[in-house]
C-alpha cells in the first residue's frame, strides 16, 4: 500500500494553545497506518496558508492547518481570521487536496484552552486530522465510484437482456410439446 503523506502546519503565535493542538493531530495521524507525516512551524496563522501550499507543491496528500486567533481590542482579529480561512479555502479548491481547519477563532483564551482536549470538546488538532484523513480517502473514492457508474452504465442492463431472451424461450417451449407429438406420432408408424 503507498504510504499517504500528511503536512501538519502550526502557528507559534499562541504557543501554549497550538502545541496542544500539533500534538493532537500527530498523535492520531500516527495511529493511522501507512501514513508519512511532515512538521513545520510558522509565526503565526496569516502564515499557515504559505507554508499549506509549500507541502502540496512537495507531494503532500493533505495538510493540517493549525493555529489561535483570539479576539483582541482592534479589528486586526477579523483580518486574520479572513485571510487565513481565505487562504486555506482557495489552496483545498486550487489544489484539490484537502487541509483541515484547525485554526481555532475564539472570543478569549479559555474558549482556545477548552479546544485543545478539555472535557467538554475534543482536541480541535485530533479533528482536523480526522478531516484531513477522511477527505483523502473521499477525494480519492469519487472517481472511482464515477468511472465505475460509467462504466455499467455503458454496459446493456441485465433485465433488458433476460426480457430479450424470454419471448425467444417462450416460443422453444410452446414449439416443443408439438415436436413431442410429431415425434411420437413417427414411433408409431
Amino acid at each position: 500500500m503507498a504510504s499517504i503523506k500528511v503536512g501538519v502546519v502550526t502557528a507559534r503565535w499562541n504557543s501554549e494553545i497550538t502545541q496542544k493542538l500539533e500534538e493532537g493531530a500527530i498523535s492520531y495521524l500516527e495511529s493511522c497506518e501507512g501514513v508519512e507525516i511532515y512538521a513545520a512551524l510558522v509565526p503565526g496563522a496569516v502564515e499557515v496558508p504559505l507554508a499549506c501550499q509549500a507541502f502540496l507543491d512537495a507531494g503532500c496528500d493533505g495538510v493540517v492547518a493549525l493555529g489561535a486567533v483570539i479576539r483582541g481590542e482592534t479589528s486586526h482579529y477579523d483580518y486574520v481570521c479572513n485571510s487565513v480561512t481565505d487562504g486555506i479555502t482557495r489552496l483545498m479548491l486550487d489544489y484539490k487536496k484537502p487541509i483541515g481547519f484547525g485554526i481555532l477563532t475564539t472570543e478569549n483564551e479559555e474558549q482556545a484552552i477548552a479546544r485543545t482536549g478539555s472535557a467538554e470538546h475534543m482536541n480541535k488538532g485530533e479533528e482536523a486530522a480526522q478531516v484531513v484523513m477522511e477527505m483523502i480517502g473521499l477525494v480519492g473514492e469519487i472517481p472511482a465510484t464515477m468511472k465505475t457508474a460509467k462504466m455499467l452504465a455503458a454496459q446493456p442492463a441485465p433485465k433488458a437482456a433476460a426480457k430479450a431472451k424470454a419471448p425467444k424461450a417462450a416460443k422453444a417451449a410452446k414449439k416443443a410439446p408439438a415436436k413431442a407429438k410429431k415425434a411420437a406420432k413417427k414411433a408409431k408408424k
